[in-house]
């Protein structure tokens, strides 16, 4: 796998690997980079793997989430900016493009960044300088950028939403990371991958996977992407009671809504069902998305009771801790 297994891009399907070979072509250069793909499909994992695949392995990778950025903040937080630049701005700062310096910089959900940022950020792209908020000094930052979005960048742009020309700039070169329901048997390589990581790291004896629940993996849509098999294997391997792992399925019987196929062996009332539960599932993924784990947003938006919407997280085997921010060092 040319040691892609150690950043969890594991896998045989022929898509999944078309990807990974793209991914260490481009590694190669230091031309921007777009990553595309659902919630959940390993974009920052691919982002990680291609600056240590590169020239600049070593040097710092900065992540940002666009989403987090605080709103009048966001171009300082990038750019830095000089004493009194703004009223709380008590002390000059350097800005994650110049601690990238040398680096990559990871613009995660660049989807949500907001305009003003956009075209600061279109200016850099052009030849890499730029000025912090508040200063005349042109600073300049050897820095290679990196973007990811779960949303086409295109149907932003129809919206107004995001600068075209900044989708230009951006998506010189792209990859497209599969969802797990398009990459076959690659479900079960990383379930027995998860599986043998976790327990040594949590020195547990490692289970085999039962038929009956290697057959729901390849049937179930995961919606979550390879994030949720990773949170459904750990949950499982805590509960685990034997000397193989055996999870139920969400339901009696398993729908994929993409194609809204329904196996024949189930009746109206449990094909019923298993559309509810996918629909229900794939609900709650992306409100924990959208809010980054914050159960009481989610709870508000969804118009249920916290105690309740947690309920509904343990019934899909989902944990808002996965989708909440890592800490930016």
């Amino acid at each position: 796998m040319n040691g892609l297994s150690n950043h969890n891009l594991i896998g045989v399907s022929r898509c999944f690997r078309e990807v990974i070979d793209h991914l260490i072509l481009f590694a190669k250069t230091d031309v921007t980079l777009l990553i595309e793909g659902e919630t959940g499909t390993g974009k920052e994992l691919a982002a990680r793997a291609a600056h240590e695949f590169s020239n600049r392995q070593g040097k710092p990778f900065i992540p940002v989430n666009c989403g987090a950025l605080p709103g009048e903040l966001a171009e300082s937080e990038l750019f830095g900016c000089e004493r009194g630049a703004y009223t709380d701005a008590k002390q000059a700062r350097r800005g994650l493009v110049m601690e990238a310096n040398n680096g990559t910089l990871f613009l995660d959900e660049v989807e949500a960044m907001p305009l003003r940022v956009q075209i600061a950020l279109l200016r850099f792209l052009q030849d890499h300088s730029f000025r912090p908020v508040g200063s005349t000094t042109t600073l300049h930052s050897n820095v290679r950028v990196i973007a990811a979005t779960n949303i086409p960048l295109e149907e932003l742009e129809k919206n107004t939403v995001f600068r075209s020309d900044l989708i230009f700039r951006l998506k010189v070169l792209s990859v497209h990371l599969p969802p797990l329901r398009e990459r076959g048997d690659d479900v079960l390589i990383l379930a027995k991958a998860f599986l043998h990581r976790f327990s040594k790291q949590y020195g547990m004896p490692e289970p085999t996977i039962s038929v009956e629940t290697e057959s729901w993996f390849k049937r179930y849509h995961w919606p979550g992407n390879v994030r949720e098999l990773e949170n459904t294997l750990l949950r499982g391997l805590f509960l685990c009671k034997g000397s193989a792992l055996d999870i139920p399925p969400p339901d009696r019987c398993i729908a994929k809504t993409e194609d809204h196929h329904i196996s024949m062996a189930c009746n109206f009332s449990d094909a019923k069902a298993a559309v509810i539960a996918n629909f229900e599932l794939r609900y709650l993924t992306n409100i924990l998305h959208q809010v980054e784990g914050n159960v009481s947003q989610a709870a508000r938006i969804s118009g249920t009771e916290r105690s309740a919407f947690r309920k509904l997280l343990r019934r899909n085997n989902l944990s808002a801790d996965t989708y909440r921010l890592k800490p930016q060092h």
